[in-house]
C-alpha cells in the first residue's frame, strides 16, 4: 500500500481559512478517487469530501461543508488538498486523507492526520 502524510492543520479562530495538504508516496493517487475524512474526539471517522480520479467531479459530506470547503487534487504532484474557508468550531477534528472506500478497502495506509482546532 501507499503512504500518506497530511499537513497544514492548526489552531485558528472561527471564520479563518486553512489549506490542508496530503502528500502520497509509494502509489499514484491518479489511479483512485480520493477523499478527506475527519474524526472529532469521541466520534467516528466520517467523510468530508471526495474527488474523482480526474478531478472532474467532487462530492461533499454535508451541506455546511459543501459551501465552505473545496477538495482539490494535483496528480502530477501526487498530492491532495482541502481548502477550508469560514471555519467553524464544529470543524474541530483530526483530518485524514485516503482513497474512497472501494470494494471494501482503502488503498493507502492511513497517515498520522493533521489536527484542526477552531476556537470562537
Amino acid at each position: 500500500q501507499g503512504q500518506l502524510d497530511e499537513s497544514g492543520g492548526g489552531l485558528v479562530q472561527a471564520g479563518s481559512s486553512l489549506r490542508l495538504s496530503c502528500a502520497a508516496s509509494g502509489r499514484n493517487i491518479s489511479d483512485y478517487n480520493m477523499a478527506w475524512y475527519r474524526q472529532a474526539q469521541g466520534k467516528e471517522r466520517i467523510i468530508v469530501a471526495s474527488i474523482s480520479w480526474s478531478g472532474a467531479n467532487s462530492n461533499y459530506g454535508t451541506y455546511s461543508v459543501k459551501h465552505r470547503f473545496t477538495i482539490i487534487r494535483d496528480n502530477a504532484k501526487n498530492t491532495l488538498y482541502l481548502q477550508m474557508n469560514s471555519l467553524e468550531t464544529e470543524d474541530t477534528a483530526m483530518y485524514y486523507c485516503n482513497s474512497d472506500y472501494i470494494n471494501g478497502t482503502y488503498y493507502f495506509t492511513w497517515g498520522p492526520g493533521t489536527q484542526v482546532t477552531v476556537y470562537s
